[in-house]
């Protein structure tokens, strides 16, 4: 299997497929590089070259009983982009993976990227707060963690066949294949990546650092997302960062790239041709 080790001994797991210019996607919690095999194999079709890595504690990567925080992830993902030394990237991140992304571009600096796309992402921060007042309260992210403690395969069963998808919701299909392919992802990872994971993804706070975010920003996110509610979410990050776009999914679910793959890819695509004739 391709994979990297970062400096501090994590063997990272990734998929590089193709060439032209880059498009690195980074998945949400607590999944792995395989939920964007539909994106991977559209863009690899036109002309893109595509990479994914699994995070550490996820996937293939190394179970490692620390680093499950925002600092790790983006040095993580800056270790790949090094390694693969790719520059012009476009940065795509869905959820968890989202907030990855600001970490990294604010973290590492922009010299190796050209665009950034944030997909139902947590940013700008999830948890209530008092200067977040619309945020989730801690409890809720609290009763996420117990249940991964109990009973963690029976978690990711329910998330998948409910709100993660809106499956849930009145009049939508379910579909066994793609809950089960989530469930697999989710349990291919180690616990304690995904325990510690929650806290990262829900009280990191991104404010300040989309703010120093000067690349274009598209920002897609479903207004029924159920896991990261879209008015705390997506228009707030447009917002914030200097050069943003927001995208907005009447009725669509938090896993969209999944259910929604065909209008998600071919606005996506649109984003990325209209920079192209923008900048020749």
């Amino acid at each position: 299997m391709p994979t990297i080790t970062t400096t501090d001994g994590i063997e990272l797991f990734f998929k590089d497929w193709g060439s032209g210019q880059p498009i690195v996607f980074s998945h949400g919690w607590p999944l792995c590089s395989d939920d964007w095999d539909t994106q991977m194999l559209f863009f690899l079709q036109h002309g893109y070259r595509v990479i994914a890595h699994d995070r550490r504690g996820h996937g293939r990567s190394t179970q490692t009983g620390d680093g499950h925080d925002m600092d790790h992830y983006a040095d993580d993902l800056a270790a790949v982009a090094s390694h693969l030394d790719l520059e012009d990237a476009i940065h795509v991140g869905h959820s968890t993976g989202g907030g990855e992304v600001v970490r990294y571009i604010a973290r590492h600096g922009e010299s190796r990227v050209a665009s950034a796309v944030l997909i139902s992402a947590v940013p700008p921060l999830m948890v209530q707060t008092d200067a977040n007042p619309g945020g989730l309260p801690k409890s809720v992210f609290d009763g996420f963690q117990a249940q991964v403690a109990a009973h963690r395969s029976v978690f990711f069963r329910d998330l998948a066949s409910g709100p993660f998808y809106g499956f849930n919701r009145p009049g939508v299909e379910s579909s066994e294949a793609i809950i089960e392919n989530w469930w697999r992802q989710g349990m291919m990872g180690g616990a304690k990546a995904h325990y510690d994971g929650i806290v990262a993804f829900s009280q990191t706070d991104f404010t300040e650092e989309l703010k120093q975010i000067t690349v274009p920003v598209l920002v897609m996110h479903g207004d029924d997302d159920q896991i990261v509610p879209y008015a705390d979410s997506g228009p707030l990050s447009a917002e914030l960062v200097q050069n943003g776009r927001l995208k907005t999914y009447k009725g669509f679910p938090h896993g969209m790239p999944t259910t929604e793959a065909e209008t998600i890819n071919a606005d996506l695509l649109a984003f990325l041709q209209s920079r192209l004739s923008r900048s020749s």
